[in-house]
């Protein structure tokens, strides 16, 4: 049975591997480019806001030693032009940095750079994440718009209405309608700012809503560059002005006289051996007006620097000996003007 079998079975002809083959193939190139046309690569959405943050910081660094070089003009003056000092960073940030196709202080630090996403959505083996060309010139001059002179724009139209007061104005219904029309855009961009934020935090593209317009997405600028940002510079920063708030919040609640006491005792055997100027007073460390004597000890003081002092504290002791002084006489008389009564 079994050789009858094979011997009705005819042989497959010469050509049918090389027939499948060739109606195999497209198939098989088709399937190996879905899979290799695009390597996806998250980018981190940390590093993102880093970068927003770094950018921020620089334009706050610039701004401040552009107004140390107005310190010295009318003060208030430079506060009213504040808008077109802002306006005016942004713009150097942006012709130094987006315009010549490189990235902002931030984005260099983290790594990043702008691509233009809408030619990277037609275009085959893209390394998405590494690859794909700049940003247009259209879509520079238009984020400068954006920043640049939106930014300017609405932030003089606010301080314009409040400085007018709009929203007080019940007898012009138009400055009150322009008021409301004001706030009503203001929330509507911030609850689409809100709805762009959930959508980048679930996709990690566009942190923005002026990037997502512009289909103008962050990714990273070199696939050698670890994360490794040194905010040694910033810790000491904080640690600074944590010192010095707690510094602040301190000095009123000591009492100076307690220390200097203390220092005086404890350099009292080294002041009493070496020799001092009696001639002065020793609190304003001037010649005498209307000097008088600080009893029992009778070093000489000014009167009022004297009376002050005593009066300040109910036990004064002397500037020079730390003796408790418990009168004070006019300098060459023998009548005691000032009792001072120890409490």
């Amino acid at each position: 049975m079994t050789s009858s079998t094979n011997n009705t079975t005819p042989p497959p002809p010469e050509d049918a591997w090389m027939d499948t083959y060739q109606r195999l193939l497209p198939h098989w190139q088709s399937l190996s480019l879905s899979h290799q046309s695009t390597i996806p690569i998250s980018i981190s959405r940390v590093n993102q806001f880093d970068a927003a943050r770094l950018d921020i910081e620089m334009s706050a660094m610039l701004k401040e030693q552009l107004v140390k070089v107005f310190s010295l003009l009318k003060p208030g003056m430079l506060f009213q032009y504040e808008p077109e000092l802002d306006a005016f960073l942004e713009f150097l940030i942006w012709r130094f940095s987006i315009w010549v196709d490189q990235p902002t202080p931030g984005n260099a630090l983290m790594n990043l750079r702008y691509r233009d996403e809408r030619a990277t959505e037609t275009r085959a083996k893209v390394r998405t994440g590494l690859e794909g060309p700049g940003l247009t010139v259209a879509q520079k001059l238009w984020y400068c718009i954006a920043t640049v002179g939106g930014q300017y724009i609405w932030a003089r139209l606010q301080s314009f209405s409040a400085f007018r007061r709009w929203g007080d104005s019940e007898q012009r219904p138009l400055a009150r309608r322009a008021w409301i029309l004001i706030q009503r855009i203001e929330g509507l961009y911030k609850a689409a700012s809100f709805g762009n934020l959930l959508l980048f935090l679930y996709t990690g593209s566009f942190r923005n809503l002026i990037e997502r317009a512009l289909r103008a997405r962050l990714v990273y600028g070199s696939p050698n560059m670890n994360r490794a940002v040194s905010f040694e510079y910033m810790n000491r920063q904080l640690v600074w002005n944590e010192f010095s708030e707690m510094l602040l919040l301190l000095l009123p609640l000591l009492n100076s006289s307690t220390f200097k006491n203390i220092r005086r005792r404890l350099s009292k055997d080294k002041s009493s051996t070496s020799t001092e100027d009696d001639s002065t007073c020793p609190i304003c460390q001037g010649t005498p007006t209307i000097p008088f004597l600080a009893l029992p000890c009778q070093h000489r003081y000014c009167y009022y620097c004297l009376r002050t002092r005593c009066s300040a504290a109910a036990s004064f002791q002397c500037s020079r000996c730390s003796e408790p002084v418990i009168a004070m006489q006019r300098h060459g008389g023998s009548i005691v003007d000032h009792k001072i009564s120890s409490q």
